[in-house]
């Protein structure tokens, strides 16, 4: 995608002159709002701005935090003791952690430059067609935006309109922010494009916004209504659009992006400098347009080790072998271990070096150094191009693939009494792997017992990709019976920590706010 700047408000200058008289001098480089949202030009600028939001670091790489270390698949060795209580054992007394208001604000931000482009871009004179579409990623990226603070935060407040400093919006409850999402993306699906040409890949598609909201239907147990969704991509134009790529490992190189099986991908683009963060200097043509998450997730000399995966993890995929006799090879692209060849560590390659080589200089004197049984997350990394991480990666996020839609919908055609149709698509994804058909080594499963299998194969599938925290709340799985799993769950109180506080400095300055259960 092209780089994208963001819109900011009037700046004015006031004078005080001797005679006491101001002066209010506007800046002649800065665009207001009554004079920008004017042409076709504007209206695709704001939605340009939207897309920036993603490059921030809450949805570059705090957003990982929240959906993998703190789910059961991760955990955190970083030297900030608040990183390791808030994103991982549970143990949060700062209702105003930086990490996580900063991406509670992110959402909102995006959400706001949403609402900015819903309320003007109306107005304009211009090709309706144009028009509906710029509309339709709008509400696309709201709902997706909405999503995340639901899944996270819970009740967060609905704001529909351009805020101004007069709102003081009420909490919603989850139920209702996700009835806003389904809204968003039923608009959405009607009026946005199948695909695009190559100089706009990337933006929200109509599959887009079936998928999530397919997803979203499914984390809120309307089953029917997901199976309605996700048929789009079986039975209508999306069967031409979306496949499973040959390779699985394509899916999260940066030599493979925005292929057959994308459905939306976030894209990333290397920029320069190694600044950390996208927009927090308005005006500045030196923005950081890529993933800053590597380092956090890289192992240590490379990177920061702040996250890494539970080894658990990995001995998913030991439970079979392809259908030639080989190691699942989802775990060596999913992972950098010991053994994600399974010859073991002098043939297991990261940044082209051995894991022996690279584990050679590890201590375990310190909690913030890895030991050599340590496991990390692999999706997000640069080390089949690079030696070494920043903080602008270019390697874009997949945040649906069209396997993940294929697993969703088995999932709700079980639930929907479908049990055998559902076979179907969990052995397109299983045969991708190498893996002999589910509806042959495992036959005429009962509903309950279909739901434990997909639980597999979507940890095998989807492990490192930001999806696991939604699936243990979908499944009702979050709880201190996880602990075997995930030491950090032994503080997990169920019927609090299912949710994040909201910040208090949000409720502090709005008193129709209301603080989460038992927080």
């Amino acid at each position: 995608m092209k780089r994208i700047v963001s819109i900011i408000g009037l700046g004015s200058l006031l004078l005080t002159t001797s005679c006491n008289k101001k002066l209010d001098i506007p800046n002649p480089n800065t665009p207001t709002t009554l004079d920008f949202w004017k042409t076709a030009d504007n209206a695709q600028a704001g939605v340009n701005a939207i897309y920036s939001t993603f490059h921030r670091g809450g949805p570059a790489r705090w957003w990982f935090f929240l959906t993998q270390i703190r789910a059961d698949e991760g955990y955190s060795t970083s030297p900030n003791a608040n990183l390791i209580n808030n994103f991982d054992r549970f143990l949060i007394t700062d209702y105003n952690f930086g990490e996580a208001v900063g991406s509670y604000a992110d959402f909102y931000m995006g959400i706001n430059r949403c609402n900015q482009v819903l309320d003007n871009v109306p107005g304009i004179t211009m090709d309706d067609t144009r028009k509906q579409q710029l509309l339709g990623e709008a509400k696309f990226l709201r709902a997706y935006f909405y999503y995340q603070l639901g899944m996270i935060w819970g009740n967060v407040a609905l704001q529909l309109s351009t805020s101004k400093p007069t709102d003081l919006p009420a909490s919603s409850t989850q139920a209702q922010v996700f009835a806003q999402v389904e809204k968003d993306l039923t608009e959405a699906a009607l009026v946005l494009p199948v695909s695009y040409n190559a100089a706009n890949i990337g933006r929200a598609t109509k599959g887009a916004a079936y998928g999530l909201l397919g997803k979203t239907y499914l984390q809120e147990h309307k089953y029917t209504d997901a199976v309605n969704a996700f048929k789009w991509f079986i039975d209508g134009a999306g069967q031409n659009i979306y496949a499973l790529m040959p390779n699985y490992r394509d899916n999260f190189v940066i030599t493979a992006e925005n292929n057959k099986e994308s459905v939306f991908e976030v894209q990333f683009a290397v920029n320069p400098t190694d600044n950390h963060d996208d927009d927090l200097a308005p005006g500045s043509d030196n923005l950081n347009y890529g993933s800053s998450l590597p380092p956090f997730f890289a192992p240590r000399p490379i990177g920061f080790t702040d996250g890494q995966a539970r080894r658990w993890v990995t001995r998913e995929f030991l439970q079979e072998r392809t259908t030639d006799n080989k190691k699942d090879p989802r775990a060596l692209a999913s992972f950098i271990y010991d053994s994600a060849d399974e010859r073991g560590p002098q043939f297991s390659m990261a940044y082209n070096r051995t894991f022996a080589d690279l584990s050679s200089s590890w201590s375990s004197d310190s909690l913030a150094s890895p030991s050599k049984k340590d496991v990390f997350f692999r999706k997000m990394l640069n080390d089949f191009t690079d030696n070494g991480e920043s903080f602008h990666s270019g390697n874009n996020y997949r945040f649906m693939r069209y396997a993940d839609v294929l697993l969703m919908y088995a999932e709700a055609l079980n639930a929907t009494g479908q049990t055998a149709l559902a076979y179907t698509y969990v052995d397109l994804v299983r045969q991708r792997a190498g893996l002999a058909k589910l509806s042959v080594v495992k036959p005429g499963l009962t509903q309950a017992q279909f739901l434990v299998q997909l639980k597999h194969e979507r940890i095998t599938e989807l492990s490192g990709e930001g999806h696991r925290w939604e699936d243990l709340a979908r499944w009702g799985d979050l709880g201190p019976q996880l602990v075997g799993r995930d030491p950090g769950f032994s503080n997990f109180v169920v019927g609090k920590h299912e949710f994040l506080p909201i910040p208090q400095s949000d409720i502090d300055i709005n008193p129709n706010l209301k603080q989460n259960p038992n927080w």
